[in-house]
């Protein structure tokens, strides 16, 4: 059987204001024409279907016309959950209907005890959860972590294994070992925010949702990300987007990652104000991108970004250079301040707010208010 795995669509999804809707729609009709070529048995899409819980009306109407266009147009079985992003309730309405079209939609921890099967294999729709989910259908209140509500979880599936049959797991979290980028909004303390990936060596595959990049975990075969469709902060300008093709048979599951070119991509420009303005300059350039401009000049520039915007429509970005490396210099300052001594923080205060140095007597003081609080505690 082969799969189409994708993720992270974030359907509505602006940058510094610039709305994707027609990026978005570009890249799922080349998902779309991609399934086609390869003739897909199933398309999988693990969770952020929306990047808001309460998605516009724009973004609901594109939601619309891509599902109708892949399921009931193109005839593609559809596997899709809710992530963080998504509101599970709204996702929820219409999903018994859909589900005779065979568009499996889950967004509720009890719909992921039961298998989906395709061909010969299970599928276990697992969406983003949170461990008061867990106690709640388990009616266990022992379950407090991630640990203990994702062995549950999959303990649970276990039982309706069929030894004779594959078995998958889509679902959306944040797998031990993996690395973020910016634009992954980060999952609240004590919902799934890191899964041990020993925890699902269970499944044949797993098909993961909620990091933006493909690569973000490496060295498990069967356990991967598809990345999101399209580029959503500055930190993925070098990530290729794209899907996986993962093909399972009865010795090997395979999976191919396929790049995707988007409709306008996403870069940083660095120099001059003078040779970013300059026709020779530009005219190299795709204009039409998404555009973050760092200046290098040490002078005030009138009106920059709007002269700019000019030859840049799609600016997303301004700062300096030196700014940049004095944010930086700030936040080493920062750090190297956190791992200093109370006593010499305290010192280093007082020199900088009164010019002078701690007396001999106020010394002593700061000692010894220093050794009363710790007793304290």
């Amino acid at each position: 059987m082969k799969i189409l795995h994708t993720a992270d669509w974030h359907i509505g999804r602006k940058l510094n204001g610039f709305s994707l809707l027609e990026e978005q729609k570009d890249m799922f009709q080349k998902v779309l024409a991609l399934a086609i070529k390869e003739e897909v048995d199933a398309i999988v899409i693990a969770g952020d279907l929306y990047d808001r819980s309460v998605p516009s009306v724009e973004a609901v109407s594109l939601f619309n016309e891509m599902m109708i266009e892949m399921n009931i147009t193109s005839k593609f079985p559809v596997l899709a959950i809710s992530g963080n992003h998504d509101s599970a309730t709204r996702l929820d309405t219409g999903s018994p209907w859909l589900k005779t079209q065979n568009f499996h939609l889950h967004t509720k921890l009890s719909q992921a005890m039961e298998a989906v099967e395709l061909n010969n294999i299970q599928f276990y729709l697992l969406p983003y959860f949170e461990p008061f989910h867990a106690r709640q259908y388990f009616n266990d209140d022992s379950l407090r972590d991630i640990h203990s509500s994702m062995k549950t979880v999959i303990e649970k599936m276990k039982e309706s294994f069929d030894p004779k049959k594959k078995q998958v797991l889509i679902s959306h979290f944040f797998a031990a070992g993996a690395s973020k980028s910016d634009s992954e909004t980060p999952l609240e303390v004590g919902g799934l925010d890191s899964v041990p990936v020993d925890m699902l060596n269970e499944f044949d595959y797993v098909a993961l949702g909620h990091l933006h990049y493909k690569d973000a975990i490496k060295n498990t075969p069967h356990v991967k990300y598809s990345g999101s469709l399209l580029k959503y902060s500055l930190s993925e300008e070098h990530q290729e987007k794209g899907i996986r093709l993962v093909d399972i048979n009865e010795s090997e599951v395979v999976s191919e990652f396929i790049p995707l070119t988007p409709l306008r991509d996403v870069h940083q420009l660095t120099g001059s104000f003078k040779e970013l303005t300059s026709l020779e300059y530009y005219s190299q350039v795709n204009r039409e991108d998404y555009l973050a401009i760092s200046l290098t000049d040490q002078t005030v520039i009138v009106n920059a970004i709007n002269e700019l915007r000019q030859i840049y429509p799609r600016l997303i970005s301004l700062e300096r250079v030196n700014q940049v490396t004095q944010e930086k210099n700030i936040e080493k300052k920062e750090e190297t301040l956190i791992q200093l001594k109370p006593e010499v923080l305290l010192k280093r205060y007082f020199e900088e707010v009164t010019e002078k140095e701690l007396s001999a007597k106020q010394q002593i003081w700061l000692e010894e208010a220093i050794i009363e609080n710790s007793l304290e505690r």
